[in-house]
């Protein structure tokens, strides 16, 4: 069983929603990725997202393209990022997801990325321009191997819309909060609550929640409709902020475990 799948099992059990935090890999360099996913599993951060660095990366806000500038600046690769993600699986027992976009995947080879990320510990992945209609191949080499093809859903996602993601999603299906690129707002729409329960009406699947949650606050409120909250553009912003200075792990980690408080 994939470990997406035990660990909404388990926080189903205990009636606890996922806290899912976004870094990218190699940023501010890989060790320093291998140690944050550590400290951060350490703090109570239930799945890792790791973004893959992209040159063009289209959902992303300034914020996380500045991150993957920093990260491609360093030489981080596909094949770094899975080496370090083996190191890390010695010791982590949390998901980790990969982020990224759908050319490195395909100039890789669909087949062998699915199945050298597996073998590296990884147990799934969230490609923003893959529409599930087109993610056939990608769906059932993941499938093959029990690896989490993650598919997205808007706010202007229709009902036979969300359906036929639901159906095709697997791990858990990620509600965009809002239109747009990702990045923290000082307020979310006001239906997401609403549209969540809609979608889980559809799916007896977890439905998480990203894109624009700015803090402990915002993360609280949409953890009582969702299954889970994913925060990113938010860590990456005090990484930003304290790049260089001997406390930027201690700052990173000070401000996950306001998120952990408020989401569980």
């Amino acid at each position: 069983m994939n470990r997406i799948d035990i660990l909404f099992r388990d926080l189903k059990k205990r009636r606890r929603k996922a806290l899912i935090v976004y870094i990218a890999a190699g940023d501010p360099g890989i060790s320093a990725t291998e140690r944050f996913i550590h400290e951060l599993e350490g703090c109570g951060v239930d799945l890792i997202e790791l973004g893959i660095p992209f040159s063009d990366p289209l959902a992303d806000g300034p914020t996380i393209q500045r991150a993957s500038e920093r990260a491609l600046s360093k030489g981080v690769n596909i094949r770094t990022i899975l080496a370090m993600v083996r190191r890390a699986r010695k010791k982590a027992g949390l998901p980790i997801v990969f982020m990224t976009y759908y050319n490195l995947v395909l100039h890789y080879g669909i087949k062998k990325f699915i199945s050298n990320a597996k073998n590296a510990g990884a147990d799934g992945i969230i490609i923003p321009d893959l529409p599930p209609e087109e993610g056939s191949t990608l769906i059932e080499e993941s499938r093959k191997k029990d690896f989490a093809a993650i598919f997205l859903a808007a706010p202007t996602s229709t009902k036979e819309r969300l359906r036929a993601i639901a159906n095709k999603t697997s791990g858990f299906l990620y509600y965009v909060s809002l239109t747009g690129t990702t990045g923290a707002r000082a307020r979310l729409p006001g239906e997401v609550a609403k549209k969540v329960k809609a979608i889980k009406r559809l799916t007896k699947k977890p439905v998480c929640v990203g894109f624009g949650i700015s803090g402990p606050e915002q993360a609280g409120k949409i953890s009582r409709s969702s299954d889970g909250v994913i925060v990113g553009r938010a860590v990456i912003k005090v990484i930003e902020k304290n790049l260089g200075k001997s406390d930027l792990h201690k700052k990173v980690i000070s401000f996950v475990k306001s998120l952990e408080r408020a989401v569980h």
